[in-house]
């Protein structure tokens, strides 16, 4: 069934909030990766808000779903995410990166916050999220696993062993939405290592693979769905984005990958995310 006007208006104000707390984030901590989780807060909002059964009453319920996030550095735009769901208040966020804070630069595992498992070397996602997922079916629930990954992440080995073993042992509560920025830390990816049609290669391996526009929400929905009805194979979203999506002087840029912004960028950030003037001094307080 396809999203409702209420529901699609949900994901997209998740979306927005996403990018909002991102830049606020990681300009507080004045150290981060801002690129990236505003390129899939389009999808990754989908996903929590729609598909995810991930609440403050199941955190600890072992047959719930799971989530890991396979490029950890992203890591802003998860933890709005959690916030957003309850998980993690919002207080906290303001803390991201700082000494003793739960929020560090990646993921630590913490089931009180709903962060399933700590990430940060890219390539371990996947065969993680398999393990999670044929564990899940050995104990006959119902819960379904989720992974985020990346185009730069596919290029590491580990991602097509544990393909190649989700198709052998037929995950097919296995999801996997691959973040296709074409950036990563070093330059763009095509001139990095070309990891070409990624749709291609997971269908090749036995995935139930597709391309989908990553900031089309209705359309991420649609591919989630149909993954879901998936009874015999691991699913793969080959999401198409762009990195900083929604702040016109981070989009497509690699240098935005890992840079904060200073106190004028993320003033100038946040009114085109549809920040009020009037609000920007109380969200973004001088830094020096």
């Amino acid at each position: 069934m396809a999203l409702t006007q209420e529901q699609k208006s949900l994901v997209e104000s998740a979306a927005r909030q996403t990018r909002v707390d991102t830049i606020r984030m990681v300009h507080a901590a004045a150290c981060g990766h801002p690129g990236g989780p505003l390129g899939m807060a389009d999808f990754m909002a989908t996903l929590f808000m729609q598909h995810l059964n991930l609440n403050p009453d199941n955190r600890h319920d072992a047959k719930r779903d799971r989530f890991v996030l396979g490029n950890g550095h992203t890591c802003a735009g998860y933890y709005s995410l959690l916030s957003q769901k309850g998980l993690i208040p919002r207080e906290d966020l303001l803390r991201f990166r700082k000494m003793g804070a739960d929020l560090q630069g990646h993921p630590h595992r913490n089931h009180d916050l709903g962060i399933d498992f700590s990430t940060g070397s890219l390539g371990n996602s996947l065969s993680v999220s398999l393990g999670m997922a044929l564990a899940a079916k050995h104990n006959g629930w119902d819960s379904r696993i989720y992974s985020a990954s990346s185009d730069g992440e596919s290029q590491e080995g580990q991602i097509w062993e544990a393909a190649t073993a989700a198709a052998h042992y037929g995950a097919s509560n296995l999801t996997v939405l691959v973040d296709f920025n074409n950036v990563q830390i070093d330059g763009y990816m095509r001139d990095v290592m070309d990891v070409r049609d990624l749709r291609e290669k997971y269908e090749a391996f036995g995935w139930h693979a597709v391309d989908v526009d990553g900031h089309d929400v209705e359309a991420v929905d649609a591919a989630l769905v149909a993954a879901r009805e998936e009874t015999k194979r691991p699913s793969a979203l080959i999401c198409k984005t762009l990195i900083g999506k929604g702040v016109s002087f981070m989009e497509n840029q690699p240098g935005w990958h890992g840079v904060a912004p200073n106190d004028e960028e993320a003033r100038k950030a946040l009114l085109e995310l549809g920040v009020p003037d009037g609000e920007l001094a109380a969200m973004v307080p001088a830094t020096a």
